[in-house]
């Protein structure tokens, strides 16, 4: 199972202090935060794309090269990049540039985003967004598959004997993620093609998501990819994390109560229990994360949510090192323990997947 951090970017002030940093700060911290990860034994970094405020991350592509230049092992992906408003071409094109600069350390999470006026910034429609998202995938998909294109459809230009460039690196695209908040549609797209499906288990309760897992899963099976429990899911969660509970809670509720949509789980210590918020000392921490397979069944990339809502970076570094000394190597023990479990007993009543079960 993989562990990381992801965020959006955005620039909101400390409820605490009241200190606004500039862009360009932010813009620094996150990299800076990136890098810190992969020294404290995290495989992943995702970072979302927005292009309205308080948000600084319009340019997740260009943000990860960056990231990519200082580091050498962690996965870099995004959280998400918008397939509904960005060119396909673009798409294709930045991400396999990407990937050869980070000598092939690359994923792509695609959505749709839910902010309304981007939508005409970009030319679109968001009454179109399901459409877009089905439509723009699979001119994406076409892009990397094959050498050259010809192409037509209803919300794009027609290409004709195109060849996106650079390629792939080793004929190989990044690793796609969907990712979804409430669209069935998205589900059945990840599923159709193989991809993996992720629930951001952020807002609402940890239930409402497990029904989109759920139904992803049967879809995975139904086209052919392997049994449900093969199928490639990730998650996301808050965290917040100090060496006891009672810190943690005290400490991080200003900065709950002040954002308007974490907030909009209700009081803390209900979000707490419900949602993905988890919040305490490490081994709370382990307990909730642990919890959630009973949700979402055997999954594979578990990411945390641990710099919005104007936390001071220095609190964010701690907590960082404190989940990478105390938390990841119980979480990793944990679930490689239920991995070699369950792969034991799919070899007993012979059972083989094509993927390898992960928890």
């Amino acid at each position: 199972m993989e562990f990381g951090i992801f965020g959006v970017g955005d620039l909101t002030p400390d409820p605490v202090s009241g200190t606004r940093v500039s862009e360009y700060e932010r813009i620094k911290a996150i990299t800076r935060i990136a890098v810190h990860a992969e020294q404290a034994g995290f495989d992943v970094f995702a970072i979302g794309e927005h292009h309205n405020p308080p948000f600084v991350s319009g340019s997740d592509s260009t943000l990860l090269a960056y990231v990519a230049a200082q580091t050498s092992r962690i996965t870099l992906s995004t959280s998400t990049t918008l397939i509904t408003t960005n060119d396909p071409v673009k798409i294709a094109e930045d991400f396999a540039m990407l990937q050869h600069l980070a000598d092939g350390r690359v994923d792509i999470m695609l959505g749709r985003g839910n902010t309304a006026e981007v939508y005409p910034w970009f030319g679109q429609d968001i009454r179109e967004g399901i459409p877009l998202a089905v439509e723009n995938y699979a001119l994406l998909r076409k892009l990397w598959d094959e050498e050259v294109v010809d192409w037509s459809g209803r919300f794009r230009t027609p290409l004709h004997n195109f060849t996106s460039i650079p390629r792939p690196l080793d004929g190989k695209p990044p690793a796609v993620w969907h990712g979804s908040i409430r669209s069935p549609e998205i589900a059945e797209q990840a599923a159709r093609y193989g991809d993996g499906f992720f629930v951001n288990n952020l807002f609402m309760t940890t239930e409402y998501f497990a029904q989109y897992v759920n139904y992803y899963r049967e879809r995975w099976e139904a086209h052919g990819h392997g049994a449900s429990e093969t199928a490639i899911v990730g998650a996301g969660a808050t965290l917040y994390v100090r060496p006891n509970s009672q810190d943690a809670f005290r400490e991080y509720a200003p900065y709950y109560y002040a954002h308007p949509v974490l907030s909009s789980s209700g009081p803390l210590e209900d979000a707490a229990v419900v949602t993905g918020a988890t919040v305490g000392s490490p081994a709370q921490v382990v307990d909730k994360v642990l919890s959630f397979r009973e949700h979402f069944g055997a999954y594979q990339r578990q990411l945390f949510g641990m710099d919005q809502g104007g936390l001071p970076e220095a609190t964010v570094h701690e907590m960082i090192d404190l989940v990478g000394a105390e938390v990841l190597p119980v979480l990793r023990r944990e679930t490689d323990d239920a991995g070699e479990q369950a792969s034991a007993a799919a070899e007993s009543t012979g059972s083989g997947a094509e993927r390898p079960v992960a928890l």
